[in-house]
Formats: C-alpha cells, sequence, structure tokens
C-alpha cells in the first residue's frame, strides 16, 4: 500500500468550488481498483487547508490515477485555486497491515 497525503491550501474565495471539485474527483477515484480509500479532509482551525488523503494498492495505481479522465478535470479545476502549490508526501502503512484493505 502507498498512501498519498496532499497538502492543499486554497484561496479564501475558493474554499467552496474547490470542496465541489475535490469531491466529484473523490467519488470517481474510489470506484478505480487501485484505490483503497480516498478522503478529503478539511482543517477546522483554517478551513482554507485541505488534505486528501489518497490509498492506493500500489506505485503503478497511483500512475493510472493521473491517467484517468476524473483526475485530469480535477487538476484543471483547481489549478489555480490554490492559495500555493499543493504538496503531496508519501507513506508506507506499517498497522494495520495490507490484509485488512482487502
Amino acid at each position: 500500500m502507498v498512501i498519498v497525503h496532499v497538502y492543499v491550501h486554497v484561496k479564501a474565495e475558493e474554499v467552496q468550488a474547490f470542496r465541489d471539485a475535490a469531491l466529484e474527483n473523490a467519488r470517481k477515484s474510489v470506484q478505480e481498483p487501485g484505490i483503497a480509500r480516498f478522503d478529503v479532509i478539511q482543517q477546522q482551525d483554517d478551513p482554507d487547508r485541505f488534505i486528501l488523503v489518497e490509498v492506493y494498492r500500489s506505485e503503478a495505481d497511483i500512475v493510472k490515477h493521473k491517467e484517468t479522465q476524473h483526475y485530469k478535470i480535477w487538476r484543471e479545476t483547481v489549478a489555480e485555486m490554490m492559495a500555493e502549490p499543493r504538496r503531496g508526501v508519501k507513506f508506507t502503512n506499517v498497522y494495520p497491515s495490507d490484509e485488512r484493505w482487502d
């Protein structure tokens, strides 16, 4: 499993539009067989900040996700909404084991 946290800082006036676009992308992403989980979370004390928590079954599934039409639409839609460039950090799960996500 590969867990990716994507840190996003959105312009204040774009928060609702970003949420809408991110939720649409997440709903379609969880339908991909290579994605075990896809969460969109918003910071409580700074609602301009979000984290996308993406759990992929493999590195190859990350590549496949970035080739989907819904990801490309999301990327284009939110490009100008960013207050700063988004940043992704990859993690490897330690616990629970991979079997939980099957």
